[in-house]
């Protein structure tokens, strides 16, 4: 468990939930459980994202995947207890200023992204997918769900740590949240055939060997490069109008859409 949370990796989703919770005024302490619970659920996500019956990889973040790393049986064990760790985390956060309900709040939101409504669901989706042309709306609801999901949910659980935020400042940052998402697949399905294995920390040209339905694969490179920036544009534009607390928020989508790994 503790190679697949400390063996690298960019930590977008605890980042945001941490930017999030600046933008509102929480401090970051109290941001910890959440952020913490989050990496934890995609740390889970990527251990079985990579075992054999699913994307059968062997690298990650660099180093050997865990079911290469140790064993198949191990990897699968590691992972279930990542998920259920997520949620242990939540369930007893010692955070005196969350009512009772927000606590629970935050353990449903977790669950609705992961499961399936959300990412096991997108994960669903893709493996169905593999050899097929995906409409550019039947592929971004795959990944609505299988990437988009648990990054939405990063930022939700910041603003139940903030419980004067209003319904029209959440709805900002929540599409703010799913513009994003969106963008850090395009920039991974990108990256899948410009970047090279040792920048990735992954196998390069992995998709494409896959025959997994892409973004540069339905719009060719320079489209999706475009359609990532306009996604960019979008999570600006959900953020218009707010104050400077929420750059930190905007140097995040660019720092998606201008990554290299």
């Amino acid at each position: 468990m503790r190679y697949a949370i400390t063996n690298g990796g960019k930590r977008v989703r605890p980042v945001l939930t941490y930017a999030t919770g600046n933008a509102l005024g929480i401090p970051l302490e109290r941001l910890d459980v959440p952020a913490c619970s989050v990496e934890m659920m995609h740390a889970y996500s990527l251990v079985h994202d990579d075992l054999p019956a699913m994307d059968d990889d062997d690298l990650r973040r660099g180093q050997p995947t865990l079911h290469k790393k140790f064993d198949e049986a191990t990897a699968i064990l590691a992972g279930d207890a990542l998920q259920a760790l997520a949620f242990s985390v939540l369930a007893i956060n010692p955070d005196q200023q969350l009512s009772a309900e927000a606590k629970l709040n935050m353990v449903a939101i977790l669950g609705e992204a992961s499961g399936a409504t959300g990412m096991a669901e997108g994960q669903a989706i893709d493996l169905e997918s593999v050899g097929k042309t995906l409409k550019l709306p039947e592929l971004e609801n795959m990944h609505r769900y299988k990437t988009g999901a648990l990054i939405r949910a990063s930022a939700r659980l910041a603003v139940l740590a903030a419980p004067d935020a209003n319904k029209e400042l959440e709805q900002k940052i929540d599409a703010y949240a799913g513009a994003i998402g969106l963008s850090f697949q395009i920039v991974d399905d990108i990256l899948d055939i410009t970047g090279d294995t040792e920048t990735l920390g992954k196998t390069q040209g992995a998709d494409m060997a896959l025959n997994k339905p892409t973004y540069p694969a339905l719009l060719g490179l320079d489209g999706a490069k475009t359609y990532a920036q306009n996604m960019h544009n979008t999570a600006m534009d959900a953020l218009e109008g707010l104050g400077t607390e929420f750059d930190e928020l905007r140097q995040l989508s660019e720092f998606i859409v201008k990554r290299t790994n």
